[in-house]
């Protein structure tokens, strides 16, 4: 009977109507789908950051904020999320197709000096959307009926300083502050009764945690360089405030009413955002190519859902890639001068489901274009990502989630909050 339930669950949840940033039939669990951390650049080149430091000076890292070794003007970057999702089921040979659109990051970031930079910005956590309707037929001749139906969204804004304590090593920590609210309700009715049992689960989330950064770029032969990097997310302070309530009632124009509390009681929990790990490996030449490895790892937590403990496994997740550039300072070709962008990963998700983890891999492209008007004090630009891959399997009852997503991000750059020097 479970599986049967699971089974229907998340096939039956990729029918929700409206789009929101958590379309997947897996954002229905827990907290929702979670969001991987990291700009349109980076996401092109699979995800790879921790051992990340931009030979260009115009961007800043927030998943490592110690490597910002060379960012030297101020930038404000403004990107949006295009995904489109493809779901295959084995459960009546289902098959879906969704779309969303959605601002996936807004940030900030300037040099304070030369050796201390500092970015602030916002970007989704997690969400979810989903509406189900199950109907069983008893013995006795009634008609069950359960509804679920869940929404909401959590958001994170996050502050960073960078420290460079000497030339090849730097220290680096970042403040998260997630926020938001998550809501989930089960119905359950018959045709023999005029009431509805309803279940309802209400989180309040208002969080804090911190990522330590360190970051070691080692300066090679013929302008090459080997880097190394790690961080690390811990310390959640503040609480998640759950409101369970169990009560009857029955509609009149989509509004309750007589409603009759059976139970009411909440909670608090610290235990929400996972505390995380990353180590990272790079190599390249100044200003031509570069190429890295990473390794995440997440600890699983235990969250509250429909008025059950929903527990995430611990989870990994391996990316490589890299970009180059033919040549930065031919300006008679356009094209000699972007950045192009590549890569690929592997995720053992966080999410167990009928004794089967649900995993994920993608390809990743991308590029960045220059403005024309460039200068050594002005490098914005245009960056373009595109991700392709799948999630899931149509095996164990679960779905095959193929997805092919769009990123794009404009970034504003020059020299503000500096004085100028006159002789």
């Amino acid at each position: 009977m479970k599986k049967i339930f699971v089974l229907s669950f998340i096939s039956a949840a990729i029918f929700a109507n409206a789009q929101s940033i958590g379309n997947s039939p897996y954002a229905a669990f827990g907290i929702g789908d979670v969001k991987y951390d990291n700009s349109a650049d980076v996401t092109a080149m699979g995800g790879i950051s921790t051992a990340y430091i931009s030979d260009f000076n115009n961007s800043y890292n927030f998943r490592n904020p110690a490597a910002n070794t060379n960012l030297e003007l101020a930038t404000v970057k403004f990107e949006v999320t295009n995904e489109n999702n493809f779901f295959k089921s084995d459960y009546n040979n289902l098959s879906v197709t969704k779309h969303s659109n959605y601002i996936s990051n807004i940030s900030i970031a300037f040099p304070i000096s030369k050796k201390i930079k500092f970015g602030m910005g916002y970007q989704p956590y997690s969400s979810k959307k989903y509406s189900l309707l199950i109907k069983e037929d008893a013995a006795n001749g009634d008609v069950h009926a359960n509804y679920f139906h869940g929404e909401g969204t959590l958001s994170t804004v996050q502050g960073g300083f960078s420290f460079q304590i000497s030339p090849e090593f730097a220290l680096g920590v970042r403040t998260n502050f997630y926020f938001g609210n998550l809501y989930d309700l089960d119905e359950l009715t018959s045709s023999s009764s005029e009431l509805i049992n309803g279940y309802e689960t209400r989180n309040k989330i208002e969080s804090f945690n911190f990522t330590l950064g360190t970051s070691y770029q080692k300066k090679l032969k013929s302008d090459h360089k080997l880097t190394l990097g790690a961080t690390y997310s811990f310390g959640n302070t503040g609480n998640m405030e759950t409101t369970y309530t169990n009560s009857t009632y029955y509609y009149i124009n989509d509004t309750k009413t007589n409603i009759s509390i059976i139970d009411k009681n909440s909670s608090t929990d610290k235990q929400l955002i996972p505390s995380e790990g990353s180590l990272g490996v790079g190599y390249g030449k100044d200003l031509k190519w570069f190429l890295g490895g990473q390794f995440d790892f997440k600890k699983g937590e235990t969250v509250q859902f429909l008025g059950k403990p929903f527990v995430y496994q611990d989870s990994y997740r391996i990316a490589a890639g890299g970009w180059f550039v033919p040549n930065l300072n031919n300006f008679r070709s356009y094209f000699s001068r972007v950045i192009y962008r590549y890569g690929a990963y592997f995720e053992q998700g966080s999410l167990n489901i009928n004794n089967r983890s649900v995993n994920k891999f993608a390809i990743t492209a991308g590029a960045t274009l220059p403005f024309a008007n460039k200068t050594s004090t002005r490098l914005s630009g245009i960056d373009l990502g595109i991700e392709i891959g799948k999630r899931g399997t149509v095996q164990n009852n679960l779905v095959n989630q193929t997805f092919v997503n769009f990123r794009i991000g404009i970034n504003f750059a020059d020299r503000w909050f500096q004085k100028a020097l006159y002789d």
